[in-house]
């Protein structure tokens, strides 16, 4: 049980790199090398894992909780406004999870920055 307490506190990093990773290929098939730029932002998500640093990980939760907060929005307004609910239910459904999964990466990185900062 203290492996999995030791190791949990990277899962937010591990979670926000697996999406840039994600996103750089999903663009770069597209692209092509225009895509390399979406690697910088995985640069603090990197350092943090390498070398934790307590502002930078305050300051990434702040910033992914506003982003997620926005993401909330935007997808709540476009449930409400969808007519044909057939054709886009699984963009719905796929989105939703990656929308809640974003706030709860941030929420967690917070924690984990104010456990560490008392």
């Amino acid at each position: 049980m203290q492996t999995i307490s030791k190791y949990s506190k990277f899962v937010p990093y591990l979670y926000f790199l697996a999406v840039i990773a994600y996103w750089f290929t999903d663009v770069n098939r597209s692209e092509g090398l225009t895509a390399y730029p979406i690697l910088l932002f995985g640069i603090p998500f990197l350092w943090q894992l390498i070398k934790p640093n307590k502002k930078l990980n305050f300051t990434l939760g702040i910033t992914f909780v506003c982003l997620s907060s926005y993401l909330i929005l935007a997808y709540l307004s476009d449930i409400f406004n969808i007519v044909s609910l057939s054709l886009a239910k699984q963009f719905i459904v796929y989105g939703g999870i990656f929308v809640i999964a974003n706030f709860v990466m941030a929420l967690w990185m917070i924690r984990n920055s104010l456990n560490r900062s008392f």
